[in-house]
């Protein structure tokens, strides 16, 4: 390893340019190593004290040729640390004050100093200049590189980034036809599992359901009617727990359990008891309320049986509208069955309301709700029948703080068909 002492910064330079030069470094690593060396030198050599430099070069335990650059600094008072810290240029501070610099050297073997230097040995500022001139254009090099990569990089994200928004427009434009599709799909679906129009003499029937949101269009609100052999018209409405297609088949089990009791000629008091106890064993998860209601068109008797649904609403010709009140539990609650059955009579152009929870709790306060309905009820009696369940629905459901699945029903009565037979009375 040879040695040298160096007095001035000039020097210290120059020999460090002379070093790297004949270790065939690279011009803008050759910079780096000389304004390396200077800013650790410079406040020891600036006080007129004189610096040692070592220079030497070997191989790593990787078989790397590397070359070692040594700055032994004086002792100071305050210690032997160097005063710049951190150490530039990957440099090592040793505890008697020397510092270290291990550089790879490029493949090729290292030339003794250029004669230019060795001509200038006493006037070396022409050759440091040149050097110099050549670092300062290798580092503009590689700043104009660097600039290039980094216009190259910003025009790339750029293109990235204008890729990815159309990408994700389009995912987005697909996820809404995708959606739009799915709930066409599900709504026809529900459409088709409800029943057909029922048209009976005496009788108008009108329906509205829309659901809690559109993008989930089926839900646990379901209906069902049709004529007994005995000329009544039987009327379900069921409310399942939940929303969408898992409460949508929970509640069709139920109106399906329901019918085919019916039809068997089973009490209606009893049927809500019976539809728990034939579903229970199927399916112990199923929870829904139903509302039960016979109507002879000839007469206009009407019975209702209820497990945990809503009371039916009765408007009335006069202007004023009754709550029909009847308890029980509904299928899988506790001691399911309806407690009674209520019987009343419709009046020609009375109409009956029957409805889910939707339009009562559509503010979270059903005792509010219910009297809003028979407001809405009452205004909108004497409008068509077909449009009566919708305007009700659209008074209730303006201002909304509880979404949820709305059903209505509008039955009016219109007098009994002259060319029909009048039904026996039903047994007390």
């Amino acid at each position: 390893m040879t040695r040298e002492t160096v007095r001035t910064l000039a020097a210290l330079r120059h020999t460090v340019r002379s070093i790297a030069l004949g270790h065939r470094l690279p011009a803008d690593e050759r910079a780096r190593l000389v304004q390396s060396l200077s800013e650790v030198a410079a406040p020891v050599l600036g006080g007129g004290r004189p610096v040692t430099l070592l220079s030497g070069r070997g191989t790593d335990e990787d078989g790397e040729r590397r070359l070692t650059l040594a700055l032994r600094l004086p002792r100071q008072a305050s210690g032997t640390e160097p005063a710049t810290d951190p150490l530039p240029h990957g440099a090592q501070a040793r505890p008697d004050g020397t510092v270290v610099w291990n550089l790879p050297l490029p493949d090729g073997q290292a030339t003794s100093r250029p004669a230019a230097l060795r001509a200038a040995a006493v006037r070396h500022d022409d050759a440091d200049v040149a050097l110099l001139e050549e670092e300062l254009r290798a580092a503009l090099a590689r700043a104009d590189a660097l600039a290039d990569e980094h216009r190259r990089l910003k025009d790339e994200l750029a293109e990235t980034n204008s890729g990815v928004l159309a990408l994700y427009v389009q995912l987005e434009e697909r996820d809404e036809q995708l959606r739009t599709a799915h709930g066409r799909t599900l709504r026809a679906l529900e459409d088709a599992l409800r029943p057909r129009p029922l048209h009976v003499a005496g009788l108008e029937l009108a329906v509205h359901y829309a659901p809690a949101s559109d993008e989930a269009p089926t839900g646990g609100d379901l209906y069902d009617w049709f004529t007994l052999p005995d000329g009544t018209v039987h009327i379900t409405v069921v409310d399942a727990l939940g929303h969408g297609i898992a409460s949508t088949r929970t509640a069709l089990t139920v109106t399906h359990a329901v019918r085919t009791l019916a039809l068997e000629g089973h009490p209606l008091e009893s049927i809500v008891a019976r539809t728990d106890s034939i579903l229970a064993p199927f399916d112990q998860s199923v929870m829904a309320t139903l509302q039960l209601a016979r109507l002879n068109p000839a007469d206009g008797r009407l019975d209702l049986a209820n497990g945990s649904h809503p009371p039916a609403l009765l408007a009335h010709g006069d202007g004023t509208a009754t709550y029909l009140e009847v308890r029980g539990r509904g299928i899988g609650f506790p001691l399911p069955g309806s407690e009674r059955v209520l019987s009343t009579t419709l009046g020609p152009d009375d109409v009956l309301l029957l409805y889910t929870d939707g339009l009562t709790e559509s503010r979270r306060d059903p005792v509010e709700g219910e009297a809003r309905l028979k407001g809405a009820l009452c205004r909108h009696r004497d409008e068509p029948t077909e449009r009566i369940p919708g305007l009700v629905a659209e008074e209730l459901v303006s201002e909304v703080l509880h979404q949820d699945d709305t059903l209505a029903i509008a039955v009016r009565r219109t007098g009994p068909d002259p060319r029909s037979p009048k039904l026996p009375e039903p047994p007390e």
